[in-house]
């Protein structure tokens, strides 16, 4: 046996006398390895010594903290068990900090192979034993603990688990501790790839349930402890434990699923799962929680991470109405024993909770609610909660975005007449309070359940536009709406050139376009209408860009799309070169005829050698043929009149797609759709064989691996006219804070902001 430090290590893990000298370092290599571990996730802050030092008990939101600490009582099951002893912090001895010392010493040589590291990891959990708080809260030493939890065995992971389960809740509310709790529930996870093990781990899973069961209120308050605790929820249900989508930051997918710009899976579940996970774990611990927060639910429900954990519990059960019409009445403070349809909510519960909707967590609890809840739940909750209350909570800071939850997720047309009854004649309030995401869930609502569309664009040119004045201001007001309901004399606004274009904006303006023409002549006049400088200066902005393309994609007259293109000539090659104008280009170049195609491929020609160098570039260059051009010319014309005869061809025999997929009519007749089947492929083949490509397999193997990416970093599919599209969007994490989403720039043209 050889020594280390005053421990002893098999001498099989040591090879030589010089790796004995990399061991044999004073405290001095210690504190070097510890500056070096400083950087990861963990930040000492000012006055925070011992246990939780920066106060577990601190709420960004404010006086919750000293309300639920005055006001909190012990639940029975506590109080009839063993009193809940507090987490004392024993200081860990020089011996046990040098030995640890040492082994960061040996790992950092990076001398060890794997199979030795394995033991080594194995042997320095044994010595933990019966000091598992200490070492695990120590700001130094559990950067240690980490590592060896990361490269340990199963059996001494879970034996150092099962050692530790009566103070993890202390170790997981704790600073340094939550990161200790949290790599070992990352290594769990890494070993469920064996089945083998997965008796074993659930053994282990089941003795830290029970102690978390006992009190899990004061690790729902912590800060440290509702993040473990969202964790471990995640380890029960299979889904990674990096999931940005269920610790706090809110994708943009959510806002995308609202304004119908991406759909959302039919059971409400997006999550990707990884294993099968502990569903019966899972549902024992929720079900223990539950039943001990009905005292404290009402503080659960407005404070910051009791009310994040009960977010990340519905996300994971969505789709589980069973499940669901169980737990959401408790979470929203109702206490029926005896639940059924129509009387799971209580009436004398519901001004409580209209309250509580104010609050900025309890805002955020309900928007989850409101997503995953069952048809018949979500009714019961329209009708008993917020019905003749849409207009006061519209108004409200946090309130608004419980209704843009509510309208986007209304389920019949019954439903959007009670919301415009409350909200239709209240668009220009909602405007000037700043309260236009309402505005846009509702025209989104709208086109969804195909009811008031009619109505929702008129409202919404009222709102910007008096009687008497001119429309074709509409469309200007709308892109620049914070500029102008903040100025004086609205009578006299002029369009806000260098201002930057409003995001909520764009996006009703994209809903807008998606109608169908003849209820939305008025935008499209004022569309059209505005100047040449105007126009390019729109297209040079990401938001304004993304109008131009959606009045592109409209099926309002070609006439009408080629006279605005037709004011952007001259600069198309000035706006390839910016990340978001390429998409305008393409979008540009479908919408012209040969004269302004050739135009169009012109300027481009002369941008080629720049333009080639951009990250969209090359796609550009290539889906409009610009080297085919610049080479000959003729053949090229050729090429694009032949293009557009087939599609002019394909749309006589199938019609235009906008006119098809503006309603969700079928054909009645089965003879008819297996003619259709059969001549869509053959015209699908002649299209492609015009188009110069044969097949749509041989256009896939062509253009496979192509370097641009659209819009957001996805994964891509083509069809078959080659166009590329979005299916899944990926997200930045955000860990405990639920409150915004960020991304990063460049072509990712998505709104950063969550809440607008």
């Amino acid at each position: 046996m050889v020594s280390v430090g005053s421990k002893s290590l098999p001498s099989s893990r040591l090879r030589t006398t010089e790796e004995d000298s990399l061991m044999g370092g004073e405290d001095s290599s210690y504190n070097n390895h510890s500056k070096k571990k400083k950087g990861m996730c963990r930040k000492a802050r000012k006055g925070s010594h011992g246990f939780d030092g920066d106060g577990h008990n601190k709420n960004q939101r404010g006086g919750a903290a000293n309300v639920k600490a005055k006001s909190r009582k012990m639940s029975t099951q506590q109080s009839e068990s063993e009193p809940q002893k507090p987490f004392v912090r024993k200081q860990i001895d020089p011996e046990t900090s040098k030995y640890f010392s040492e082994i960061a010493n040996l790992f950092e040589s990076n001398e060890v192979d794997l199979e030795e590291r394995s033991v080594i990891c194995g042997n320095a959990l044994e010595e933990t034993r019966g000091k598992e708080y200490e070492i695990s809260t120590d700001y130094i030493v559990s950067h240690v603990l980490q590592t060896l939890l990361e490269g340990c065995e199963l059996d001494h992971l879970c034996s150092f688990l099962r050692n530790s389960a009566k103070v993890f809740p202390g170790i997981a509310m704790d600073r340094s501790g939550s990161h200790v709790a949290e790599s070992a529930l990352k290594s769990l996870a890494s070993h469920l790839k064996n089945p083998d093990a997965y008796s074993v781990i659930e053994e282990t899973l089941n003795e830290i349930c029970k102690v978390i069961v006992d009190n899990p209120i004061d690790m729902m308050f912590n800060c440290y402890g509702s993040h473990v605790l969202r964790r471990l929820f995640c380890l029960f249900r299979g889904v990674s434990l990096d999931s940005s989508e269920l610790h706090g930051a809110k994708s943009s997918k959510v806002l995308a699923e609202r304004l119908n710009l991406r759909t959302s899976q039919p059971d409400g579940n997006n999550l990707e799962i990884h294993y099968p996970g502990f569903p019966d774990v899972f549902k024992s611990l929720l079900s223990g929680i539950l039943r001990c927060s009905r005292e404290d639910m009402k503080y659960l429900q407005v404070d910051q991470y009791g009310s994040l954990v009960f977010q990340t519990a519905l996300k994971l059960i969505a789709g589980d109405n069973d499940e669901l019409l169980e737990i959401i009445p408790l979470i929203l403070g109702c206490s029926n024993e005896k639940i059924e349809d129509g009387n799971r909510v209580e009436t004398n519960v519901a001004g409580d909770i209209l309250e509580s909707l104010k609050e900025n967590s309890f805002s955020h609890l309900m928007e989850v609610i409101l997503e995953v809840a069952p048809v018949s739940l979500y009714n019961e909750i329209f009708d008993k909660i917020f019905k003749n209350s849409l207009l006061e909570l519209s108004l409200d800071r946090c309130g608004n975005f419980v209704i843009q939850a509510l309208v986007s997720h209304a389920r019949d047309t019954g439903q959007m007449s009670l919301i415009w009854d409350e909200l239709g004649a209240h668009f220009r309030d909602l405007l000037e309070q700043g309260r236009s995401g309402v505005v846009a869930s509702l025209i989104a609502a709208s086109q969804r359940l195909q009811s008031h569309e009619h109505k929702c664009c008129e409202a919404l040119a009222a709102a910007v536009c008096s009687e008497n004045g001119s429309r074709s201001c509409i469309v200007p007001r709308l892109l620049f709406l914070d500029n102008y309901f903040g100025s004086q004399n609205k009578s006299e606004w002029e369009w806000a050139t260098g201002s930057k274009i409003h995001v909520m904006g764009s996006l009703i303006l994209q809903e807008i376009f998606k109608f169908s023409s003849d209820l939305i002549q008025p935008y499209i006049a004022s569309m059209t209408s505005i100047k040449d400088e105007q126009t390019i200066e729109a297209a040079k902005d990401g938001s304004g860009a993304r109008v131009i393309e959606a009045f592109l994609g409209s099926n309002a007259a070609v006439k009408q799309k080629r006279r605005l293109v037709m004011k952007l000539r001259g600069h198309f090659g000035e706006l390839a070169l910016h990340s978001s104008g390429s998409f305008t280009v393409e979008k540009c170049f479908n919408a012209s005829n040969l004269t302004l195609k050739e135009a169009i491929a012109t300027e481009l020609v002369d941008v080629a050698t720049n333009l080639s160098k951009t990250k969209q570039g090359p796609y550009l260059l290539r889906k409009l043929d610009i080297d085919g051009y610049a080479a000959r010319p003729d053949q090229w014309r050729s090429r694009q009149e032949s293009k557009q005869s087939a599609y002019k061809e394909f749309c006589s025999v199938f019609g235009s797609s906008k006119s098809n997929s503006s309603k969700n009519t079928f054909l009645s007749d089965a003879s008819k759709d297996a003619s259709q089947a059969d001549g869509l492929k053959d015209m699908r083949d002649e299209i492609g064989h015009r188009l110069g490509f044969g097949s749509s397999k041989r256009y896939r193997e062509e253009h496979r691996g192509t370097e641009y990416e659209p819009r957001k970093k996805t994964l891509k599919t083509k069809n078959t006219m080659g166009e590329v599209s979005s299916e899944k969007a990926v997200t930045n994490k955000r860990p405990f804070l639920s409150g915004e989403t960020t991304g990063k720039t460049g072509t990712k043209r998505q709104t950063k902001k969550l809440r607008f």
